[in-house]
């Protein structure tokens, strides 16, 4: 491989400092709580997604990547390493995953004034890689960057985040690497969430695996990290919050040990993930802090988009493996407040459309000018390279040779809301027990006559009369918005022609 783009000679280099050092390195810019842990303030505060470009060499890209020639490409890259030459700068490698068919080794380089990044990123990840070895992906960060650009060179392993301090950015380039890499070796690297529901059944206890597909503020973590109020011998078993990546055979493997997660309402009721967020060890960006050191978790002054990494350990529940065995239960998180029951069940055909519609609403993680809007995002994964239509009819592949893998479509938004209706909201409580009953076995279906999905008519503990939408819209009105989002729907299946056939047409079967 050509080192043209990972190439980096500074004035000096800290090779893999320890953690208290990055820290120590970090602390003129520390807040600290009165639990002990950091929060630091960035001047950007969320991903700079109109400013991420891909270089298109080896590949097709995805309609909706944007890109930059390999020309260009290396002329910046040329001119990054002229300017880190005068500078001191840290470099950190660790592993990302466990199985040893999917564990990279990943090398950071990033100008020492922001020590607070690589003291995040290795909050994240588990070991460190050898040192000697040759990387498996490599992020050239420099934040101070004049301009604010970052591009990803996917057969080149490579990244260069400029002219943004914002921890995600990090954190994500790797995870697209490794995306791109099972793709590449025949599986698919999904932005999803992954947990064990261990249970009583007539046969014993059983284990359970879930996949929890959402974009940022849908509730993906909350309800990955959810204890769902299980006890005794029952339990849930968190294995990973943001990418897992799946194998040809429905294997889910890990991505990382810690939790990048979004502060914004988190409150005790929250017991798994309020406990590890006030914890010595967290470490937060953009998140409030008052006079005597309280974190302010519902103070979003500073942005709505704050952060939050937490280790492993600090999480109960959570094993050492970070692997699914097996995914039975594909979960499609959605946020809306139409027409979308709290949960459907789906056929192959039918969950490879909301793969590739994708949709919910956009939160300040994403465009915080659209906070709020409804948005529609491939796998409700943003990270994607190539062409998307490849990643829909992989994963209808997947679930059609695994019959024994079954899909949802989960709403954690609200049922029926209007100008004349406020609808019924669905909590994270009923959130929780309908995940509960999908792996008990309990939940009674009837087909919907215009989707031909089927939505549940009865989910035990759940009064699932008041999420009728007609009962608040109104049968014009139901319909209305029912034919509404079909044409949305189809017009956006129609972007991607490579589609299999059989996943547009499982949309909107009855007029």
């Amino acid at each position: 491989m050509s080192t043209e783009f990972r190439s980096v000679a500074a004035r000096e280099v800290i090779i893999n400092p320890s953690r208290d050092y990055l820290r120590q390195m970090a602390r003129r810019q520390e807040r600290t709580t009165r639990h002990g842990s950091a929060v630091y303030v960035t001047k950007v505060r969320s991903r700079s997604a109109k400013n991420t470009f891909v270089v298109p060499v080896g590949y097709e890209p995805g309609i909706g990547q944007q890109v930059i020639s390999e020309d260009t490409a290396r002329d910046l890259a040329f001119r990054v390493q002229e300017y880190l030459k005068d500078q001191k700068i840290i470099r950190l490698d660790r592993d990302m995953g466990q199985h040893p068919s999917s564990t990279y080794h990943c090398r950071l380089y990033i100008t020492q004034d922001f020590a607070r990044i690589p003291y995040m990123w290795m909050s994240t990840l588990y070991e460190p890689s050898d040192p000697d070895s040759r990387p498996d992906f490599v992020s050239i960060y420099v934040p101070e960057w004049p301009e604010r650009i970052i591009f990803a060179h996917p057969e080149k392993g490579t990244t260069y985040i400029l002219g943004t301090d914002y921890f995600g950015e990090c954190k994500k380039s790797f995870l697209r690497m490794a995306m791109y890499a099972a793709k590449k070796e025949g599986g698919l690297g999904l932005h999803a969430g992954s947990k064990v529901l261990r249970l009583r059944t007539e046969s014993g206890l059983q284990d359970t695996g879930f996949i929890l597909f959402g974009l940022s503020g849908t509730g993906k973590t909350t309800l990955t990290m959810h204890d769902h109020y299980l006890a005794g011998e029952e339990q849930a078993i968190i294995r990973q919050d943001d990418v897992v990546l799946m194998t040809p055979n429905g294997r889910c493997l890990g991505t990382e040990s810690g939790f990048f997660i979004k502060t914004e309402g988190l409150t005790p009721s929250q017991t798994i993930l309020y406990q590890a967020a006030t914890g010595a060890n967290a470490i937060f960006e953009n998140v409030a802090v008052d006079s005597e050191g309280n974190l302010d978790f519902a103070d979003v002054s500073l942005t709505s988009n704050g952060r939050g990494v937490i280790a492993r350990d600090a999480v109960p529940l959570t094993a050492q493996n970070i692997d699914l065995d097996r995914a039975n239960k594909v979960v499609f998180i959605t946020r809306r407040k139409d027409v979308i029951p709290p949960v459907a069940r789906l056929n192959p055909y039918q969950a490879a459309a909301f793969f590739i519609l994708g949709e919910s609403i956009e939160t300040s993680a994403g465009d915080p000018t659209r906070a709020g809007q409804s948005i529609r995002e491939v796998g409700t994964n943003p990270f994607v390279v190539g062409p998307e239509a490849e990643e829909g009819n992989r994963l209808l592949r997947i679930v059609l040779d695994n019959p024994d893998m079954e899909c949802y479509l989960l709403n954690t938004g609200a049922v029926g809301v209007s100008a004349k209706s406020a609808g019924a909201n669905i909590t994270v409580e009923v959130s929780t027990a309908v995940l509960e009953q999908i792996a008990r076995g309990q939940i009674e279906w009837t087909r919907d006559p215009f989707w031909g999905y089927e939505v549940a008519t009865s989910v035990p503990g759940v009064d699932m009369s008041i999420y009728d939408p007609r009962q608040h819209l109104g049968s014009d009105e139901y319909r209305r918005r029912n034919e509404n989002l079909r044409l949305e729907r189809q017009e956006w299946l129609a972007r991607y022609p490579e589609l299999d056939p059989g996943i547009s047409k499982s949309i909107g079967c009855s007029r």
